[in-house]
């Protein structure tokens, strides 16, 4: 460009000097001189500011570049560009409708058209029954109240289920139970009955973990500000006095009932119900309680929705089809299950999703007033579930709601029949007579 523009400038120089002339002609001849009336005029020069603004525009005349050829390394660049500010755009307006029609769809139902009122549980502390909300407040409190009977159970319970990382439990349990059995060992040797509080290992193992020093104190050990030697400062300490021989066996007892505590957790309630025979057994309305959805997973639900249509006609492999499956099995924490008896009834109950199917079979068996009879339970689509094999309800599609078949085994009603017997009776009688119509 620099080259161009000075091209020009030097054929304009060159035109404007006038007509050539040969080198052997004289230099002195002169060519004529056209006369003018008009007076001549001397030729102003510029003025510096005309020319510094001369200057400057040259200047960026000679600097400016020719516009760059569009590569394909640009036009994919800018296609990429293109496709994430439109992906972008799409999400929010997926997010911003998901919210609003899942929303509608989950929370603002009126609570009578759901088919279960809420996932409910047991106390196996109090009985009480709870809703999700209330089942860990309440057992956190029925344990405290616990205190009031058994210290040592008490504070078990509150080690076990207080906390919710496993790994440190199991430390704080090695070592309180390395404290006890050195004292059961050493009964006479004072430094196995003081614990030092500020010790690091006590610290970081022991002390942090809720309900530890409630057990130590529950099975003898007293808070103690005791003298340090080579300290000028005392320390607090934590400490057990001699034990008798039938006091050593308690702590060898409490020890072992440390080991072998479990969490305490509040049960699902299958809050068992009949209904009469519908025509209405398929429809399911779910409450809120049997999602397994976190917030912004459900915001994507209505945009997983609209992609269902595009991937149905596409060509998927198995693993893409298992993936799917997975996510679907996930996004549930419970599953409402009913069964269609021979005369129709229908019987309800509440499952976790990864319940065994085992669950299921002692469920119906136990509402039923011949359970101890072989039957058969087929899922919809007639896959027949079997009772003794290992595979929970989500990994048989039974989540979050399904309709399954029930029929008593053929050859056991034929031998039944053929010795003069009556067919069995259903359902128990508190649940026959707290049958209901579904609606």
């Amino acid at each position: 460009m620099k080259k161009f523009f000075e091209d020009i400038k030097k054929d304009v120089k060159f035109k404007a000097a006038g007509p050539g002339k040969k080198l052997t002609e004289d230099g002195s001849s002169k060519s004529p001189v056209v006369q003018s009336n008009a007076p001549a005029k001397p030729r102003q020069a510029p003025t510096e500011g005309a020319q510094r603004a001369g200057a400057a525009a040259l200047a960026r005349i000679e600097q400016q570049q020719r516009p760059r050829l569009q590569t394909s390394q640009d036009a994919i660049r800018l296609q990429v560009k293109k496709e994430l500010e439109a992906e972008a755009s799409a999400m929010a307006s997926d997010q911003k409708l998901a919210t609003s029609i899942e929303g509608s769809k989950i929370t603002n139902k009126d609570p009578a058209c759901f088919s279960v009122s809420g996932v409910y549980f047991t106390c196996p502390l109090t009985g009480a029954s709870l809703t999700k909300s209330e089942r860990e407040m309440h057992v956190k409190e029925a344990i405290l109240m616990r205190f009031a009977e058994d210290q040592v159970e008490a504070s078990i319970m509150m080690i076990h289920t207080f906390n919710k990382d496993r790994e440190k439990v199991k430390a704080a349990v090695d070592i309180i139970s390395k404290y006890l059995d050195n004292i059961c060992k050493n009964p006479t040797e004072e430094k196995y009955r003081k614990i030092k509080v500020s010790n690091k290992v006590f610290q970081e193992k022991v002390n942090c973990v809720e309900g530890s020093r409630e057990f130590l104190q529950a099975v003898g050990f007293e808070s103690k500000t005791l003298p340090v030697e080579g300290q000028e400062n005392s320390e607090e300490f934590l400490v057990l006095g001699e034990q008798e021989p039938d006091k050593l066996e308690q702590l060898k007892e409490s020890r072992d009932r440390l080991q072998k505590g479990e969490p305490i957790r509040a049960q699902l309630d299958r809050r068992p119900q009949a209904f009469c025979p519908s025509p209405h057994a398929t429809r399911f309305e779910l409450p809120p309680d049997f999602y397994n959805l976190t917030a912004e997973e459900l915001k994507r639900e209505q945009q997983l929705r609209t992609e269902l249509v595009e991937k149905n006609a596409m060509l998927r492999t198995k693993a893409m089809r298992e993936r799917e499956e997975q996510r679907e099995r996930r996004k549930y924490n419970y599953s409402l299950l009913r069964v269609r008896l021979p005369d129709g009834t229908l019987l309800q109950g509440t499952f976790l999703a990864r319940e065994r199917v085992a669950a299921l079979y002692q469920f119906v068996r136990e509402s039923l007033v011949d359970g101890w009879q072989p039957f058969e339970l087929v899922a919809p689509g007639g896959q027949k579930l079997k009772e003794d094999e290992e595979v929970a309800l989500n990994e048989c599609s039974l989540v979050p709601s399904a309709l399954l078949s029930f029929s008593w085994d053929a050859a056991v009603q034929a031998d039944i029949a053929a010795a003069g017997g009556q067919s069995p009776t259903l359902l128990k009688p508190e649940l026959q007579e707290s049958i209901k119509t579904l609606s």
